[in-house]
């Protein structure tokens, strides 16, 4: 059997697979749509090396640190957790970044997350050691720095971003996280639906 086809037939299939085909790749999932593309990259998971997507923790308000086992601003993971402990019920969520980008993150990931655990109890996700600064930043502190025209001058540099993702505040490493200023602004991220 010989099938013969016009040009107007033709023409008109074309229309039709190019309106499906734009339909088809332009369509956001319900999944993309929910979440901020500050949020849509995925990060190894400290512990196992697993990939994690950032997405689950959409509409959460999402603290952002960079930190290191051998700093003198280490204990200040006590503060993080507390917090993250404090405010979880509420939406809130710290992630933790272990960076060697100010030479005081010598250990292996299974190093830091032993030491995270054993000595500051730490439960608030975690993830590999990330390079924070410069041409090697990782997308996500290369995204931050954007938003806030300040990138992480030292170690536990902090950002506050808001459940939609579009706000983001930066605190340096000095802002404690029992500090009012840092607690004020997550108390404000919270309350805004």
């Amino acid at each position: 059997m010989r099938f013969s086809y016009t040009k107007s037939t033709l023409m008109f299939a074309a229309l039709l697979m190019g309106f499906f085909s734009v339909s088809w790749t332009h369509a956001a999932t319900p999944a993309d749509s929910a979440c901020p593309a500050l949020l849509q990259q995925n990060v190894l998971r400290l512990q196992d090396e697993k990939p994690q997507s950032l997405c689950q923790y959409a509409g959460k308000v999402v603290v952002v640190v960079n930190t290191a086992s051998f700093c003198g601003f280490t204990p200040q993971y006590e503060g993080l957790e507390a917090l993250h402990a404090k405010y979880k019920d509420q939406g809130l969520v710290v992630l933790g970044f272990p960076s060697n980008d100010f030479s005081q993150e010598t250990g292996s990931n299974k190093q830091i997350a032993d030491f995270c655990e054993n000595t500051f109890g730490v439960k608030f996700p975690m993830f590999t050691k990330t390079s924070v600064t410069g041409k090697d930043a990782s997308p996500l502190f290369k995204q931050l720095s954007a938003k806030t025209g300040t990138t992480p001058k030292w170690n536990f540099y902090k950002y506050v971003i808001s459940r939609n993702g579009q706000s983001v505040e930066s605190f340096n490493s000095m802002t404690d996280p029992k500090s009012r200023s840092f607690v004020r602004e997550i108390e404000k991220q919270l309350a805004s639906k």
